[in-house]
């Protein structure tokens, strides 16, 4: 009821909200009015400029995205000269992060500049006006980095009559909806326990020398694997999930089924449009907040946008992906998410 309650109360001040965020701001530049708006943009030093933008997308109610994405624009602004915006799941009224409400992300418009996309969504419905720049951003064929939940990236009720709407993970004509159709899998199921078996991805022999790679020996985050069954024809795989019998780094792995073959936790592909535009995709279901501590999905993240970014010869294997400031987050689950947070929560202040 009471996220029910949240998702209505997005629904009706959504106009008021969307009408604020397109007319008192620039996306990037200088606002209009003394007011801030509720998404954070992080520029990097002159000397270290490439004139590219990153656009984060954080909404999930389980695994802080809203923690993680900051992180991320910090450090890719901040160390690796890319403009970052981060975008929030936000309450409309209240002007505060709020993860559950799954029917509104301010700012939208800021994918329209967007060079690369990193997502972590889950079970958002976002009204046809905020939806279109995410659609139209892939459809001109830009690449994405796809995060944990964003296998169900889209939740759509079964009466809706969107045109988005064959993008929830469930969709039965467009399979799968737009995990299964873009990404390469929808949501199935947990493999590993969750909560108690957490997670070492194993690199791909066959993939080892693949620039995504470089300076990646394993990665471990301390949630479970997700079931993914076929993926789609030409996907690489790089990284394979290790159930682990315990919830740290030194866990062992569990013997048996879960890791005879095990599943895969990260893979490329390249997704084709209706229109015959191709975006390059990296989906991981890794991804939670916590799963950033250690530094292996840190460094592939990091990897993968210089690469998407026709970066290639400059991904090295020791790329500095040290925090940019304090970074302790928030365990995941449900209903754990901090109260009271705003997109100035996570300004540069604190991160020198």
């Amino acid at each position: 009821m009471v996220r029910w309650y949240a998702n209505i109360c997005c629904r009706l001040a959504l106009s008021i909200l969307t009408l604020f965020s397109i007319a008192s701001v620039e996306v990037y530049g200088q606002a209009d009015t003394a007011e801030l708006p509720p998404w954070c943009t992080y520029a990097p030093a002159a000397e270290l400029d490439r004139k590219l933008r990153i656009v984060l997308l954080a909404g999930d109610e389980e695994y802080r995205s809203e923690e993680a994405l900051p992180m991320l624009g910090k450090l890719l602004s901040q160390r690796h000269g890319f403009h970052c915006t981060v975008l929030f799941s936000t309450h409309p009224e209240s002007g505060m992060i709020d993860p559950t409400c799954q029917t509104n992300v301010p700012g939208m418009q800021a994918l329209e500049q967007a060079d690369l996309v990193i997502m972590a969504w889950r079970f958002r419905s976002l009204p046809d006006e905020q939806m279109k720049y995410f659609v139209d951003y892939l459809e001109r064929g830009k690449p994405l980095i796809a995060l944990r939940t964003s296998t169900h990236a889209f939740r759509y009720a079964g009466d809706s009559t969107s045109p988005y709407a064959k993008y929830r993970f469930d969709d039965g004509a467009y399979e799968g909806g737009f995990g299964r159709q873009v990404l390469g899998e929808t949501w199935v199921a947990h493999h590993g326990a969750h909560g108690r078996e957490s997670t070492r991805g194993i690199v791909r022999p066959e993939m080892a020398d693949h620039p995504l790679l470089r300076g990646v020996s394993d990665v471990w985050g301390d949630t479970d694997v997700y079931t993914v069954r076929d993926l789609p024809s030409g996907t690489k795989v790089l990284l394979d999930g290790q159930v682990l019998a315990g919830m740290t780094p030194q866990s062992v792995p569990v013997v048996g089924a879960k890791n005879e073959p095990m599943m895969p936790v990260a893979w490329i592909r390249e997704h084709q449009h209706d229109n015959g535009n191709r975006s390059q995709i990296l989906c991981t279901t890794m991804g939670a907040a916590t799963d950033f501590i250690e530094p292996g999905l840190r460094r592939l993240l990091v990897n993968a946008s210089y690469w998407m970014l026709g970066l290639e010869s400059q991904i090295k294997p020791d790329l500095d992906i040290e925090f940019v400031g304090p970074y302790s987050p928030t365990q995941f689950g449900f209903d754990k998410y901090q109260r009271g947070l705003t997109a100035r929560t996570f300004d540069l202040s604190d991160s020198k």
